[in-house]
């Protein structure tokens, strides 16, 4: 295998890191080198020092995954655990409120990153879990992040491919733009159906310090007789505490 000239060596150790995802969060040597792109010996170098540093971690069958020491460093960003400690309190307070999945998730470029979830026994099944990533058209929180990121960025990501997962799914552009807008102006948003067929989701935002919206929070539900409108208070409040414990004010006079 012949490795790029361009790759500088922090290329390459990255490399090792993005080899790790949610579909393979344990790797072999090999398996590292493969999905990296990287000569074997190369891969070995970099792994024995990512592993010396507790970048990633080796068990008895030679095994690689992520280790503790990135888990400590994701410790220190504003928008990971930072973000969930403040917001659990009202996440928990969402959950016995409705006993249905509750979640808090941050935009990446264009995707949603789910960064805390509760789930009930009986609720709905949901393909997401902490660290998945979806298209930001997609779910709730999703919906919620686009309508408050700059125009710019809104045009960019409705000009590209949209992602289709069920008949639901909306993809048109012009009934996106109309989505968001209605986003922005109620101050949350109703995704049903679009990601699996039995779900319906219900977003609103969360603000920090300066009133930009930094992360939004959902509660997801069976679809069939779901009633937004007796969940949207509740979340709009939940999102509400969360900015508030980020430092956010309300204008005066203006409604949590």
């Amino acid at each position: 295998m012949t490795e790029p000239g361009a790759r500088t060596a922090a290329d390459r150790l990255l490399a090792v890191l993005a080899a790790f995802d949610h579909a393979h969060p344990a790797l072999t040597l090999t398996d590292v080198s493969r999905r990296a792109g990287l000569t074997l010996p190369t891969a070995h170098r970099l792994v024995g020092m990512l592993t010396a540093w507790g970048a990633l971690e080796r068990d008895e069958s030679g095994v690689y995954r992520v280790g503790l020491r990135l888990l400590e460093l994701a410790a220190l960003a504003p928008r990971g655990l930072a973000l969930r400690e403040a917001a659990m309190p009202f996440l928990e307070d969402l959950f016995e409120a409705t006993h249905e999945n509750v979640q808090l998730a941050v935009r990446d470029v264009a995707e949603v990153v789910y960064v805390e979830r509760l789930a009930g026994r009986s609720a709905v099944g949901v393909r997401t879990q902490v660290g998945a990533r979806w298209p930001l058209h997609a779910t709730g929180v999703g919906l919620v992040l686009l309508a408050h990121s700059p125009a710019g960025f809104q045009d960019g990501y409705l000009a590209g491919p949209l992602e289709s997962f069920t008949g639901h799914t909306v993809t048109d552009p012009r009934r996106l733009r109309r989505m968001l807008a209605e986003v922005r102006q109620c101050g949350c948003a109703v995704s049903e159906r679009q990601i699996t067929d039995d779900a319906l989701s219900v977003a609103a935002p969360v603000r920090g310090p300066h009133g930009d919206v930094v992360a939004s929070v959902s509660v997801v539900v069976h679809a069939v007789g779901a009633r937004p409108n007796a969940l949207i208070p509740a979340v709009r409040v939940a999102g509400a505490g969360i900015s508030r414990a980020l430092g956010w004010q309300p204008p005066t006079g203006a409604s949590a």
